[in-house]
């Protein structure tokens, strides 16, 4: 009776808003381009149309798959709406979804979990507003007074944000993440992989079959 409850009062009501807000979001981004034929009759043609869809598809397709599969365990049902209409998944939505339920030290994958991830990245996207609103009047003067030593760091971030992650995570399964590390630095070393749009789902569904495997030989 308590799932029903959950899933009438929350889990559904959030997919019925998260897929309107979502389709919203693509019409919106086609806006632009409406509004130029409309005021300027520019128009491509078709075949060019179809020619950039396809580019971006082939560019773009596997990355919207794995970061879909990869981040929704963390993120959970209403994070994932969010985070894919907010941006900046990889480096913002996931370490706040993940330090939020590390804090409250909830289960990965419960309801309590998915509720701690929802109010983490909705506190992320407050705060990365207020930041970025910051950001656009006094940033680009910060920027010119910073030396040069200090604008190469902001290049590390991105990397520090995820190795933070990962050991955060690592240290509640020392097998599983060492597998993790060693199967990236083999894919990066010497297999000489740069594509993250394949390393990452190796890495992924390679540590949840290991995963599920030790799960069953530990029940046994």
């Amino acid at each position: 009776m308590e799932n029903k409850n959950y899933n009438d009062v929350f889990t559904r009501p959030v997919i019925k808003v998260g897929r309107a807000v979502n389709l919203f979001a693509v019409l919106t981004c086609m806006l632009p381009a409406i509004m130029l034929y409309i005021k300027f009759g520019a128009f491509p043609g078709v075949a060019n149309i179809l020619k950039g869809w396809g580019l971006v598809l082939s560019a773009y397709l596997i990355v919207a798959i794995v970061e879909a599969v990869s981040y929704f365990p963390v993120l959970g049902l209403p994070g994932t709406y969010m985070s894919f209409i907010a941006g900046n998944i990889g480096n913002m939505r996931v370490p706040c979804s993940a330090i939020a339920q590390e804090a409250l030290g909830t289960q990965p994958g419960t309801k309590k979990a998915e509720l701690v991830s929802t109010l983490g990245i909705a506190g992320s996207v407050v705060t990365n507003i207020i930041v970025v609103t910051i950001a656009a009047f006094g940033g680009q003067a910060l920027m010119s007074i910073f030396p040069p030593s200090v604008l190469e760091a902001f290049t590390y971030v991105g990397p520090a944000i995820f190795g933070a992650v990962f050991g955060m995570n690592a240290v509640k399964d020392l097998k599983l993440g060492l597998l993790s590390l060693v199967l990236g630095l083999f894919m990066l070393l010497v297999l000489q992989w740069s594509s993250f749009a394949i390393m990452i789902p190796v890495n992924v569904f390679t540590c949840v079959i290991v995963a599920v495997l030790l799960y069953k030989r530990k029940n046994k």
